[in-house]
């Protein structure tokens, strides 16, 4: 992160500097362009990541925006100002070579830096092009309107005088006119607020102010545009590549910002222009070697994606793989996993990729929202935006370096959703898993939420409806009766009706049945586990708490206390009574030596009790709609467990009598069949 300075503007930047330019091969530098002052550099979010691992990049936040001065009046946004804080910037990062991103209004400014640097500058992408070159029909601006429906809201008074939020509302609504595009319109109008309406009024007053100009350009120029954008229209991008003599992408159905909203397919085709702008390869240089095995001579192998939200995934995804080999002894499988998964799979023998080193933390993002006891999990995926479309173009760059047979992904999200916005990328058999289904929304969400959910609901069955052979088989960890009732949203069908006839279901798959940690402690013993993530250090706090109460009540009460692998054992203090330990590979050990659990409402660790028989008392984290409907109407349904809240919880008198409670009461479990991993890898077995 750097800054400089021009006439009293401060200008900020970031450099990122990735595992190619490390290695001393990242070719030119990209530089993503600063655009209309309506939005920072974040605009860029979906990119960064990918580009970096290849090139040096650079994000510049254009004054106005970001963590960049906001000047006064329109004389400090004329074209002119932007192009010479971009010089600023190249110049003060040592930038000798690069490609330049421009979106919308930016692209004018990249063309015009390429014009006055020709030997500096490679390439010039252009995306969502705003060069002005086709007059704009609208012309609303700078009159006050006897109205303020429509594009009447790009109007100054409607900014300074009427409602700027529903402005900013309306604009991103028109430069996100692909469905199902809330979490890009909610970002755009959280940025355009920054700047708030009078700055931005200086913006527009410079732009409106200028006469277009084209600069003649002598490098590549890759022109990405959108042929339904309402914002700027296709002609304009069709005539830019005229007069530069430009490639011209356009994208049916696609809007203002096909970066944004299709960052898969933009992150590509940007990667191969950069790749072909980089210098030929001098004489002398070792030439390539490759080899390529002919079709009957490839061995059979899988590529296993285990979620990194919860241990669970990879206990059972162990299990599978297991029964899986009895079946194709010559399988070779590999793992894409992040920690602390990989730990898990390293314990085991297993055999992890190297890319999975290249894969953004889901797990510290969890551990990032979680507050307190507190995880709005919906949201938190739904601000994991960045991190998923990064981590499912690792995953596209694995699958494309080596063949598989087959993709398994045990809940990855990214994986299933990006592969059917951009199905072409399918080249391998792929099985779906998951244990439940359905985005719910939490009552304190109110309609807001509401609608959020059904949209999302909606998006996923219109992909499955469109393309019902992308996934060759979708497996339900589970039995029917454990799916829920509601519906996906308002005049969406009932989950589980729908699931019935879209999944295959395997019944419950847990870990591999536990050897006992030895033998039964003469003194009644409760093990209180977290999970994979640091969400459950406050309950861990709790239960400590209501420890000495809690044997006052049940004399000789023992606790074991395992905090995993991202909480760190020493954060807890020393109590009578506790013994406390951080990861522990042979957790199911432990718990099958209990005759008590504490544990989150995750459904892995609660279904593996309830295979076990062992009483347990479960605590869901606020928010996490997983935990508190679909978890807690599968338990409810097998008669496992005691649910309580984390009120409760946090009162160690009510904790305390809860936990000698659950040490008298029978079990009355539903009995859960063992066969569950042979009955998964049976389906795999068919796509090998």
């Amino acid at each position: 992160m750097g800054t400089v300075e021009r006439d009293g503007v401060t200008i900020a930047y970031q450099v990122w500097d990735g595992p190619a330019v490390e290695r001393g091969n990242g070719g030119p530098t990209v530089v993503l362009m600063p655009t209309w002052s309506i939005v920072p550099s974040r605009m860029w979010k979906a990119q960064v990541p990918y580009l970096a691992r290849h090139f040096r990049v650079v994000t510049i936040d254009g004054r106005g925006s970001g963590a960049s001065s906001k000047p006064v009046g329109a004389a400090a946004y004329a074209e002119a100002e932007y192009v010479a804080d971009t010089l600023a910037v190249l110049d003060a990062v040592g930038v000798s070579e690069c490609v330049l991103v421009g979106f919308s209004r930016g692209v004018p400014w990249a063309l015009q830096v390429a014009a006055a640097q020709p030997s500096r500058v490679r390439g010039v992408v252009c995306v969502g092009s705003a060069p002005g070159l086709v007059p704009d029909p609208k012309g609303l601006w700078s009159e006050r309107q006897p109205t303020s429906e429509g594009w009447a809201k790009y109007n100054r008074y409607y900014w300074q005088e009427g409602d700027y939020e529903e402005f900013l509302k309306f604009f991103f609504g028109q430069v996100f006119i692909e469905p199902h595009s809330s979490k890009q319109i909610e970002d755009g109008v959280r940025w355009g607020l920054q700047i708030g309406p009078d700055r931005l009024v200086d913006t527009e007053a410079a732009r409106q102010a200028q006469q277009p100009s084209l600069p003649p350009v002598q490098c590549p120029v890759l022109i990405v545009h959108g042929a339904d954008d309402p914002v700027r229209p296709l002609a304009d991008a069709r005539l830019l590549a005229e007069l530069t003599g430009g490639t011209l992408v356009t994208i049916e159905g696609g809007g203002h910002a096909p970066h944004a909203r299709d960052p898969v397919f933009f992150n590509r085709l940007l990667k191969d222009f950069i790749t072909a702008q980089q210098p030929v390869v001098a004489a002398g240089q070792q030439p390539v070697r490759r080899t390529w095995v002919r079709a009957l001579n490839r061995p059979r192998r899988a590529l296993y994606l285990s979620s990194p939200i919860g241990l669970g995934h990879a206990k059972r995804d162990l299990a599978i793989a297991q029964e899986l080999r009895l079946l194709r002894p010559d399988l070779q499988l590999d793992w894409l996993a992040q920690h602390p998964v990989t730990r898990v799979l390293q314990d085991a023998g297993e055999i992890v990729h190297p890319a999975s080193s290249l894969l953004i933390s889901e797990a510290a993002h969890v551990d990032f929202e979680a507050d307190d006891h507190d995880l709005h999990a919906f949201q938190a995926i739904r601000r994991m935006d960045e991190i998923l479309v990064a981590n499912f173009l690792t995953f596209a760059d694995v699958v494309d370096d080596r063949y598989y047979d087959l993709v398994i992904a045990d809940e990855a999200w990214e994986v299933d959703y990006f592969l059917h916005e951009n199905p072409e990328l399918k080249h391998f058999g792929y099985a779906w898993l998951t244990d439940f289904i359905g985005w719910l929304p939490m009552p304190d969400g109110g309609p807001a939420e509401a609608a959020l959910t059904a949209d999302y609901n909606a998006e996923m069955l219109e992909h499955r409806a469109r393309y019902p052979r992308l996934r060759d088989h979708s497996i339900f960890v589970g039995d029917p009766e454990d799916i829920v009732t509601t519906t996906f949203g308002p005049g969406l069908p009932s989950i589980r009706d729908w699931a019935t006839t879209n999944y295959t279901f395997t019944g419950y798959i847990g870990a591999t049945p536990p050897t006992p940690a030895g033998p039964r402690s003469k003194q009644p013993r409760c093990v209180v586990s977290v999970g994979g993530s640091a969400a459950g250090k406050a309950l861990l706090h709790r239960v400590l708490d209501a420890v000495p109460m809690a044997r006052r009540l049940v004399p000789g009460l023992e606790f074991v206390f395992v905090t995993g692998p991202r909480i760190d054992p020493d954060d807890l203090p020393p109590t009578e009574g506790v013994s406390i330990h951080g990861y522990l590979p042979d957790l199911n050990q432990q718990l099958a030596v209990a005759d008590l659990a504490i544990t989150q409402g995750g459904l892995s660790t609660c279904m593996e009790l309830t295979a076990l028989r062992i009483p347990f008392i479960y605590v869901p984290l606020e928010h996490h709609f997983e935990q508190n409907f679909h978890v807690r109407a599968r338990l409810e349904r097998h008669n496992a467990g005691h649910h309580l809240p984390y009120e409760a919880a946090s009162n160690p008198q009510l904790l305390a009598e809860a936990i000698a409670k659950q040490l008298t009461q029978p079990i009355d479990y539903l009995a859960i069949p063992t066969n569950g991993a042979t009955r998964a890898a049976n389906l795999l077995n068919e796509l090998l």
